[in-house]
Formats: structure tokens, C-alpha cells, sequence
């Protein structure tokens, strides 16, 4: 796994966004998908807000998603399998990059078609902890009309990331506006933050 976490890294720092194709496994991607459909067949997902648990607002102008929080306590193999995963890479990333995170949180998320996330930056403004923005993508063949893309603004240009199978995109939460284009198919990730105390 060194040589995935090193392509995140050393994209993240020549371009400021950190890209790898195949940092979630296709066996882990296809069963957190599952997960994800189990949820959304069961009515578990919830509209997703704005802001932190301080201040939230939900506005479906704004964003349109609705997400799950991953938990330990749930006891599902693959959703531990995946926290066990994010562990390995924050110890590297610590070691590697001495970051210092202690923490993160990640969520399910589900785009129906329709659904979009309007341009904002992942730092709250009346909290600092969160250090990195991660987004992990779980649509099989996706294609370019299917739309849903992560359209990341940095000096005044826009990178658009098609949420293929098994991508990851890493990059510091309090420098890149970004938002997730209307999508035209359902659209699968987990995304999450990588915090300090």
C-alpha cells in the first residue's frame, strides 16, 4: 500500500490536489457499495448539512446529498476494513509528512441524479480542526455524460475529477473551493476529513 499512499502524496504535493486511481481496492470498492445501497434500501440516509454540529443548516439548494456516518461501533467487516485502512495511510502520512493528525471522520454519501453540492471550502469557519479533505469513489463504469464530477478551483482554474471506481482525491481542506457538478446517474463515495485535536 506504501506505493498507492506515495502516488496521493507526491501528486498532492506537485499539484496541490492528491489523485490515485486504485486506492480502494475493487474487492473493499464493490463491498462498501453494497454497504451504501443497504443503506439507502433500509431508509438509514439522511439529508446531509451545512456546517458542523454547532451550526447546521439544511439547504437543498446548496447541497442535495444524503450521507451515513462510518462508525466502528456498527461492527460491519468492510466499513472496518476501510477505517483500517485510513489508519495505515495517517500513520504513513505522520511519518512520512510529520502532518500530525490524530483524527478523522468519514461518511457514506449518495448523489441521486439531479443532486449537486455548490462551491464551498471544507474548513468551518468557527472550527479549525480539519486538516485534509478525502473523497473515495465507488461507481463502476462511469462515463463523461454521466456528469458528477469534483470540480476543484485553484488559481482561478477548474479541474474536473470523474468519480471513477476506486479513486481517492486528497487535498487541504481550508485552501480549495470546490463542488460536485449535477449529477445525471446515481453517484457513490465516502468522503471524509483528516483532523487535528
Amino acid at each position: 500500500m506504501e506505493k498507492i499512499f506515495d502516488c496521493l502524496i507526491d501528486s498532492f504535493i506537485n499539484n496541490k490536489v492528491g489523485i490515485t486511481e486504485d486506492f480502494l481496492s475493487v474487492s473493499l470498492a464493490r463491498h462498501l457499495k453494497e454497504n451504501l445501497n443497504d443503506l439507502l434500501h433500509n431508509d438509514q440516509l439522511q439529508n446531509a448539512g451545512i456546517g458542523n454540529k454547532n451550526i447546521i443548516d439544511q439547504n437543498k439548494l446548496i447541497r442535495s446529498d444524503v450521507i451515513y456516518w462510518l462508525d466502528r461501533k456498527h461492527e460491519n467487516q468492510y466499513e472496518n476494513e476501510f477505517l483500517d485502512l485510513m489508519d495505515a495511510f495517517i500513520f504513513y502520512l505522520n511519518r512520512t509528512c510529520y502532518a500530525g493528525i490524530t483524527g478523522y471522520e468519514f461518511h457514506y454519501t449518495l448523489y441521486q441524479p439531479g443532486a449537486f453540492y455548490k462551491k464551498h471550502i471544507d474548513q468551518f469557519q468557527n472550527n479549525g480542526s480539519r486538516q485534509y479533505s478525502m473523497i473515495m469513489y465507488l461507481n463502476e463504469d462511469w462515463k463523461i455524460e454521466d456528469g458528477g464530477e469534483l470540480c476543484i478551483y485553484q488559481n482561478e482554474t477548474a479541474q474536473n475529477i470523474a468519480p471513477a471506481n476506486g479513486k481517492s482525491v486528497f487535498f487541504k481542506s481550508a485552501d480549495l473551493a470546490h463542488e460536485v457538478l449535477i449529477t445525471n446517474k446515481k453517484r457513490l463515495s465516502i468522503t471524509g476529513w483528516l483532523k487535528v485535536d
